[in-house]
């Protein structure tokens, strides 16, 4: 592997893309600490241990914005991810922007550049939400409550996103993997560090050490051994998959016979991705938000029964969790599965499943043998999105250590590294160089 990484740098090409993407990474965590002026911080920072401060922690945990300390890149780069979200789905709705997106890459530019568009309006709507929760919580210092500065607020909000946005598209380009995850990846791996230290601060090498708060030598092994079970299993699944055989068909010509072939249709088990745990962890802050804001307008015991049991940890919420995680994998799947349109392609092809008729019946056996998968990827997500909170609650440790052991952050992270080691195989294996497991070809998914 070291033999590999020393490869990895003696290829001007990939050498100089590493250390531009590096380089842009770079400048978004400086831009991450820059304070939007007029903002009182150190109010900010004393509220940010109530429910205001959770919800920011959790904002920032996968869209790479910091609002706790409210800086130009506050929003992040979850505008442009959800403008992204919105025209996927339209694409399947809509028929002018279906038929944009057969056109190939000249209709993908039209569609980004309308990404664009609705991410600056996207933008413009949350900045102004912000800025007005600034001002009405007296987070703005008297002398900058001005329609002058609320205007310079938002338009700072909206840049920083604009830019971020910018700087993914550069890495796209010019560096190496994907840059908008990369930049969501590198908001998550910064806070490793803290959690690290947090275990360090409190480690107490008596074995019976039961206090709470206290890290005992089991305690620390557990999280060790969990952390690494939970990675593990984490590239199992998003590496999974479920191959189904192809069979080519046959076709002679003169005397030579072509085709015959038979090959594999890779499903992949955990097909929305880390998408229905963003969906399900988004929608769920609603409800905690609106039982404590009724609360606030009119006391009620029913408000402050249904705010308890839809906090995070709580078995209501925990319920709900699930439930949501179940809906959004198979809503993702059916959205950006078409098993018709896969059928139809075979047909074309002259490639066919051994043993079904091509057209309706493939369909149909592939949009079953997905929703079957489907639901096995659903309860891997539920259980990684739980367990955070389970190992806080049992160990009594702050979530902000838990968190690394499953929930979205986790699998952004393995799945961008996955992504970013394939990319760089394939630069090494294209100039005949072994990738990081010593292999002569890519990393395969899991079967």
């Amino acid at each position: 592997m070291f033999r590999t990484f020393i490869n990895v740098f003696k290829i001007p090409d990939l050498r100089s893309k590493i250390f531009f993407t590096l380089g842009l990474l770079a400048i978004y965590r400086i831009g991450f600490y820059v304070a939007i002026p007029g903002v009182n911080q150190e109010a900010m920072s004393r509220s940010a241990s109530g429910a205001l401060g959770g919800l920011a922690e959790y904002f920032a945990l996968f869209t790479g914005g910091n609002l706790q300390q409210s800086t130009i890149f506050g929003l992040g780069i979850m505008p442009y991810i959800s403008a992204s979200i919105i025209f996927q789905l339209l694409v399947t709705v809509v028929p002018a922007l279906e038929k944009l997106k057969r056109e190939g890459e000249s209709g993908q530019k039209k569609i980004t550049e309308y990404t664009r568009y609705a991410t600056v309006g996207l933008c413009l709507i949350q900045a102004v939400i912000w800025m007005r929760y600034l001002g009405s919580s007296g987070f703005i210092f008297p002398a900058f409550r001005t329609p002058l500065y609320f205007i310079m607020g938002v338009t700072v909000l909206t840049t920083g996103t604009i830019f971020l946005m910018w700087l993914g598209e550069q890495i796209d380009e010019y560096g190496i993997g994907n840059g908008i995850s990369l930049i969501i990846m590198a908001g998550i791996v910064v806070r490793m560090p803290n959690a690290v230290f947090y275990v360090i601060n409190n480690f107490d090498w008596d074995v019976g050490a039961a206090t709470a708060g206290t890290m005992g030598p089991s305690k620390v092994l557990f999280l060790i051994v969990a952390f690494v079970g939970v990675v593990a299993g984490s590239i199992l699944i998003t590496q999974g998959q479920r191959r189904i055989p192809i069979q080519q068909a046959k076709q002679t010509r003169g005397r030579r016979v072509y085709g015959g072939q038979r090959q594999y249709l890779p499903l992949r088990v955990n097909h929305g991705g880390v998408m229905p745990i963003i969906f399900a962890s988004s929608l769920l802050i609603f409800p905690t938000m609106m039982f404590q804001s009724l609360n606030g307008l009119f006391y009620w015991p029913v408000w402050v029964f249904l705010g308890n049991h839809f906090s995070p940890g709580q078995y209501f919420y925990n319920v709900f969790y699930i439930g949501l995680v179940y809906f959004f994998a198979y809503f993702w799947t059916t959205v950006s599965f078409q098993p018709k349109e896969m059928a139809n392609n075979l047909r074309d092809y002259g490639s066919f499943i051994p043993g079904l008729r091509p057209g309706k019946r493939t369909a149909d056996y592939l949009e079953k043998v997905m929703g079957r998968i489907t639901y096995v990827g659903a309860a891997f997500l539920a259980l990684i999105a739980l367990i955070p909170t389970i190992i806080a609650a049992w160990l009594h440790i702050p979530f902000s250590v838990s968190a690394f052991l499953g929930g979205t952050g986790l699998l952004i992270v393995v799945s961008v590294t996955l992504d970013l080691v394939q990319r760089i195989e394939a630069n090494l294996i294209m100039r005949n160089y072994k990738g990081f497991l010593g292999n002569e070809g890519p990393i395969r998914g899991g079967r």
